[in-house]
């Protein structure tokens, strides 16, 4: 079964950048379709942005776009989020999954077994 780790949220100040991470392995990482999502406290879960298996096509939300950008290695098993322009609504913990698309409609993944435990990212005022 695959196994995913997140790595490079921390506390930063509105305005800065980071860098989160996400490394795969126990599985063909290169065959998956890829996502990061976040949640804070009190809200939904949100897909934030998602990248096909061989990285030409990438969904994001509205809420990240122009500001995030995801990417991936699929000789590492990385992907990678990008995330510039910082603001406080983006606090949340930030976790990467398996999913699956179909063109441009996204799917999340039931199984827990494709999801990373999260890196917490704090952007604070």
């Amino acid at each position: 079964q695959a196994k995913l780790v997140e790595s490079g949220g921390g506390l930063v100040q509105a305005g800065d950048s980071l860098r989160l991470s996400c490394t795969a392995s126990g599985g063909t990482f290169s065959s998956y379709d890829m996502g990061w999502f976040r949640q804070a406290p009190g809200k939904e879960r949100e897909f934030v942005a998602g990248i096909k298996a061989n990285g030409e096509a990438t969904y994001y939300a509205d809420s990240v776009k122009g500001r995030f950008a995801i990417s991936r290695d699929n000789a590492k098993n990385t992907v990678d989020l990008q995330m510039n322009s910082l603001k406080p609504d983006d606090t949340a913990v930030y976790r990467c999954a398996v999913v699956r698309s179909e063109g441009s409609t996204w799917y999340s993944n039931s199984n827990e077994d494709y999801w990373g435990r999260g890196t917490r990212v704090t952007v604070s005022s």
